[in-house]
């Protein structure tokens, strides 16, 4: 048997069986995303829950959650690595390294050109077009939060607890408050729904729990060796590996965790004027797909050599390959875990209160960046409309989006 199988996360299949998802038809699938989807890792949830939830029925609600709860509590960007658990669930490893590329790649490219300089973007970032992109995430979070909360609060213990976890998350909007929330949830759920748990069916796991532990030593492995290569060698470019493995590897709550933990890298020895991480900061609001592919901006702009496209490409691989090397070692291990009767009464909870962490970041930053006059509001409440009642896919929506804001404004 293939160490990398398909699995379910508990997959609710309903059109295709368990057919293995082509390596190219995966990147497609995920290249449409990776061009579309604008609004931060927030919005980036939304925009999974409904190709592959909604549409695609790849996952059902509940299994989706209980991935999202995961991805919260590892390291790194969080939707980059839901939609490699996803790729790699349909796909095996190449599928799950199609989905990654084909969710990365788009801003990646956008960003490195940035930093040649042959796009105009500085001038392009205030326009009317990106503010509609705003107003398109407020929207596909919003139907993201109504889908979840429908099938994962469906009583009054779990709407309290959902409800409880967004007051705690605005109250108290610090890096780790997620993971707390997640953690409290979880121990809730256990209490609350023991007479609930039930044993769920996964047909295969992921990888082999032989090789997920091949994939968590080598990361514990490059985290302590990168440091060490690095000040023994002396050599720029294993000073940056180094720096961004570690960026990558420290991250929690969100891509913009990553901002200052990159700016001490980069700036402090020279490597990039403040100016121009900032400048890039900018452009990577602009883009869709991951803020982690702001590591390819800078890996193309700052000096000495490696620097230009290959540079970036060399940050960019740094900066997620501990996430990736996480999802691999610990997705085999929690497919065991989450299939118990214990587990599935804690995930009750977890679940729950992921659909509170996603309303308070739909309010802050999702609501706050997108709303700012009633025009905007019911630009937002038709995007809304298009998503949940006509089921218009999300490109269209965010096109639509773009250009009533541009008319408006």
């Amino acid at each position: 048997m293939n160490k990398y199988q398909p699995a379910s996360f508990g997959v609710s299949v309903a059109t295709d069986g368990t057919e293995r998802i082509s390596f190219f038809r995966m990147l497609a699938i995920f290249l449409r995303l990776g061009l579309t989807s604008f609004g931060g890792p927030v919005a980036h949830l939304g925009y999974f829950q409904n190709e592959f939830v909604v549409r695609r029925k790849w996952l059902n609600e509940s299994a989706y959650a209980d991935l999202v709860a995961l991805c919260q509590f590892l390291p790194g960007p969080a939707s980059s690595q839901v939609g490699f658990s996803i790729g790699l669930a349909r796909g095996g490893l190449r599928g799950g390294l199609a989905a990654w590329l084909g969710f990365t790649l788009p801003s990646a490219i956008l960003m490195i050109a940035f930093a040649y300089g042959v796009t105009h973007f500085s001038q392009a970032l205030h326009s009317g077009w990106l503010h509609g992109l705003k107003i398109a995430a407020v929207a596909v979070v919003a139907q993201a939060v109504w889908g979840m909360a429908v099938n994962l609060c469906p009583d009054r213990t779990r709407a309290t607890m959902a409800l409880a976890a967004t007051a705690a998350v605005l109250a108290w909007p610090t890096a780790l408050i997620q993971v707390v929330v997640i953690t409290v949830g979880a121990a809730a759920g256990y209490l609350l729904f023991r007479k609930n748990g039930r044993t769920v069916a996964v047909d295969h796991p992921t990888t082999s729990k032989e090789a997920g532990l091949i994939h968590l030593i080598l990361f514990f492995a490059l985290l302590a060796g990168l440091p060490l290569i690095s000040a023994l060698s002396n050599n720029h470019l294993m000073n940056v590996i180094n720096g961004f493995y570690r960026a990558g590897t420290l991250v929690f709550g969100g891509g913009h965790v990553v901002l200052p933990l990159l700016q001490a890298t980069v700036v402090p020895p020279g490597w990039l004027s403040n100016d121009a991480f900032l400048a890039g900061y900018g452009a990577a609001q602009a883009v869709p797909g991951p803020l982690f592919t702001f590591a390819a901006y800078l890996g193309a702009a700052m000096g000495p050599l490696p620097s230009g496209w290959l540079g970036g490409l060399i940050a960019l691989g740094a900066i997620f390959l501990p996430s990736l090397l996480l999802v691999l070692g610990v997705l085999p291990f929690w497919e065991a875990i989450r299939v118990k009767p214990a587990a599935q009464s804690a995930l009750m909870g977890t679940n729950a209160v992921v659909v509170g962490i996603l309303l308070a970041a739909l309010y802050d930053p999702v609501w706050l960046s997108g709303i700012h006059a009633p025009a905007d509001f019911v630009i937002g409440l038709g995007a809304f409309g298009l998503l949940q009642f006509w089921k218009a896919p999300s490109w269209l929506v965010v096109a639509l989006c773009a250009g009533a804001a541009l008319f408006v404004g």
